[in-house]
């Protein structure tokens, strides 16, 4: 069997996203190495970037961003959708997230 050639590859990251990702990496049981190779691997399965690179048009805030008043707005919001039905099946959600990630 011919050995794999192998390279390396260097990157200076903030290392608050380093820990993050690091701890969330041992988590799940998957060396550094091992997911830096499978994003390499999906950049040239999609020939390009595997997920979008753009600012969404609406971002939530986080809990600690928001004001009492802006946090009990949409949690009211929320429950008036509730209430009315306004609202998505949760399995068909998944069904259509999955039919995205198929394209």
């Amino acid at each position: 069997m011919a050995a794999i050639k192998t390279a390396n590859v260097n990157a200076r990251i903030d290392s608050n996203t380093k820990k993050q990702a690091e701890a969330i990496l041992s988590q799940i049981g998957l060396p550094r190495s091992v997911a830096i190779d499978a994003f390499y691997r999906q950049i040239i399965l999609h020939r390009g970037i595997p997920f979008s690179l753009t600012i969404p048009a609406s971002k939530l805030p986080a809990y600690d961003e928001m004001s009492v008043a802006e946090f009990n707005q949409m949690m009211a919001t929320g429950l008036a959708q509730a209430k009315a039905d306004d609202s998505f099946d949760m399995d068909t959600v998944f069904e259509e997230l999955e039919a995205g990630l198929e394209e």
